[in-house]
């Protein structure tokens, strides 16, 4: 395997890296830490002839607990304490990630708008020459789910579901200007399952949010994979919760490694707050959740097999943090 020709164009602010974007556009893909997308343009998937690299962008690097900048890199959050002491979900999620060598380039803002994945599309040029192209890359139809209008690779990032959890929002730089909207509303739920995040031609993520609430939330995040040592997701499930006495003041769940987005389940469990959560209630609620996920045969996994644990890794994540002693 070998990257074909590429132009790499390296600015420094974050006006210098918009205004090569606008210049580009379409075709250029920014380059953060580079783990999944050098990948695939060894692949041959998707290249373009530009990358526009965000390493020397010190505007997208800083980071305290209640704002981290996209091009933060995931060992550095590995490493701080206070990561995991105010938000266990976020710590759990980013040590889980691939290896120690990946997550020391690898970053927040690529973690996030990670390729979606399926068994047809990460191959080699020449084995899927021999099957036939796939919907996602040079093909008109999906292998998965035989048809030509949606593609049904599975969203495998990790941080998204644990950051969703504990109310993250993020913050987009764009040729109008700013803005900020909540996470889960950047991915595509809807589409095509190609386009995966609601980004305009050449806006950029710059920084996660997290609200002054997440500090005080009990999380967690539980992931499912063949190898345990640097796999993607099979199933990653992040549940958040506060206590107030016997009662549920706050709940959220999230899964990533099933469909093409990561999804959070707020019709399942708003109903829950104000109430305690006893087993039979616990049961209930991680059989709503499995019951509302639709995995498909494009991972190691049969899609019936990390339906059922979905379930299953809801209930013991609702049962730990609940019993948990320490936070409200």
């Amino acid at each position: 395997m070998h990257l074909d020709p590429f132009e790499l164009h390296r600015p420094e602010t974050i006006a210098e890296t918009l205004a090569l974007a606008g210049r580009l556009a379409p075709a250029f893909d920014y380059l953060a830490g580079g783990t999944d997308l050098l990948p695939n343009y060894k692949m041959h998937l998707n290249v373009r002839p530009h990358l526009i690299a965000l390493d020397r962008v010190s505007e997208l690097q800083e980071y305290t607990l209640d704002r981290i900048g996209a091009m933060v890199r995931l060992a550095d959050l590995d490493r701080d304490p206070e990561i995991g002491r105010h938000y266990p979900a976020l710590a759990e999620a980013v040590h889980g990630i691939a290896t120690p060598l990946v997550r020391a380039s690898g970053t927040v803002g690529g973690n996030l708008l990670v390729e979606t994945r399926c068994f047809f599309f990460n191959q080699s040029y020449f084995w899927r020459a021999s099957l036939g192209f796939c919907l996602k890359a040079d093909g008109d139809r999906c292998h998965v789910v035989p048809q030509k209008e949606k593609c049904y690779a599975t969203f495998s990032g990790d941080l998204a579901p644990s950051l969703m959890v504990l109310g993250a929002s993020v913050e987009i730089a764009g040729p109008d200007g700013v803005r900020t909207i909540p996470l889960d509303a950047m991915y595509e739920a809807d589409g095509d399952g190609i386009r995966r995040v609601r980004l305009r031609p050449g806006e950029l993520v710059v920084a996660v949010h997290l609200p002054p609430a997440a500090q005080h939330l009990r999380s967690t995040y539980r992931k499912l994979r063949a190898r345990p040592s640097y796999d993607f997701p099979e199933l990653g499930v992040a549940v958040s919760l506060r206590r107030d006495g016997d009662r549920l003041a706050a709940l959220d769940v999230a899964v990533g490694g099933l469909e093409t987005y990561p999804r959070r389940f707020p019709a399942i469990t708003e109903p829950a707050l104000g109430q305690g959560l006893d087993p039979e209630r616990i049961g209930a609620l991680a059989q709503a959740i499995q019951a509302a996920v639709r995995p498909v045969h494009n991972t190691a996994y049969p899609p019936d097999y990390r339906k059922r644990m979905t379930g299953v890794f809801v209930r013991r994540a609702l049962t730990d943090l609940w019993d948990r002693r320490g936070a409200s």
